[in-house]
């Protein structure tokens, strides 16, 4: 028995050697091959290590009361301490439902740059259509500090046009940005007009990849623009926009700091105040290094929740999903 035990061994060794002798052999001649592309991808390869899984090693001063002088693991534990206090703070509660609206807020306007792209795809001018894309991408190149100068200078209640026209209509001034009421839309306006003309790009490439067979057997069966529209365009584009949306609710509670930051005054803070500027508030100014964390890690986990139910959702009954 122990001789046969043997000699099914060597066979088995046998039987095995080759094959992962292949492998690598397989493996050598597939790097050598596409080498440049492996080389042209290290950048981003360091990219990501460096500023996207090295720091997620100090996600663990969430978890600590974090002295400076201390150091990251040197620091007492307060487990979740910094967490409770995010809930039962109200200063911070107002914060998050600020935030929570807001990101809803823009989520409803996402299918916006697929509405442009689909209007765009309309016009048979050439000449028009290319400035109408230039005027509306125009934007995008803007910083927010000179994004929110011009919303400052169109709604002064002293020499903004849209205070003139209130006033002609026989109305009193509204100090747009001196009013906790009207900071909420102007945020989510100021991000559709700084991004809707961008964001067509991509819809406008998806759809020159539609077959133009597609239209023309429509065509045949009497399909007017607009029944092409509901029955061949949309359908065809609707990977795309999914994908988009899928990405855009991974970022759910990342409002981001520019946009609000610069329109914020203490008169429309209430409405306005987000985690992104709260973090800046009590991380950078007042050294709550530990909670402003918490909040941070917080966000970034609602988020890979959202992101892993939505994906689900979407491959489920659309059959188009991320991964």
């Amino acid at each position: 028995m122990e001789d046969t035990n043997v000699v099914i061994d060597k066979n088995v060794i046998q039987h095995n050697t080759p094959t992962k002798v292949s492998k690598i052999t397989s493996t050598l001649s597939h790097l050598k091959k596409y080498k440049m592309l492996y080389i042209i991808a290290i950048p981003g390869i360091l990219y990501f290590l460096i500023f996207k899984y090295i720091p997620l090693v100090g996600s663990i001063i969430a978890f600590k009361d974090y002295n400076i002088f201390k150091g990251v693991f040197d620091s007492p534990w307060a487990g979740l301490k910094h967490f409770r206090t995010l809930f039962e703070n109200p200063e911070s509660m107002r914060i998050l439902k600020n935030t929570l609206l807001l990101s809803f807020y823009d989520m409803l306007m996402f299918p916006a740059p697929l509405i442009l792209a689909l209007l765009l795809n309309e016009l048979r001018l050439v000449f028009y259509k290319k400035i109408v894309q230039t005027v509306i991408y125009m934007p995008h190149f803007l910083s927010w500090v000179i994004i929110s100068g011009i919303f400052v200078g169109i709604l002064s209640p002293t020499t903004g046009i849209v205070n003139h026209f209130i006033e002609w209509l026989g109305k009193e001034p509204i100090y747009f940005l001196g009013s906790e009421n009207f900071i909420r839309p102007i945020l989510i306006f100021a991000q559709l007009w700084q991004s809707v003309g961008w964001g067509t790009i991509i819809y406008l490439a998806a759809l020159t990849a539609i077959s133009p067979e597609l239209y023309e057997a429509a065509k045949v069966d009497g399909a007017n623009r607009w029944k092409q529209t509901i029955h061949v365009t949309i359908p065809s584009i609707m990977p795309t926009f999914t994908v988009l949306f899928l990405l855009q609710i991974g970022n759910f509670l990342d409002f981001g700091f520019e946009r609000v930051y610069v329109f914020l005054n203490p008169l429309n803070s209430v409405n306005g105040e987000v985690l992104d500027t709260y973090i800046f508030k009590a991380g950078l100014q007042q050294a709550q290094y530990s909670f402003t964390t918490a909040i941070g890690l917080l966000k970034s986990v609602v988020g890979l929740i959202l992101l892993m139910i939505a994906n689900f959702l979407s491959k489920r009954f659309t059959g188009n999903s991320l991964y």
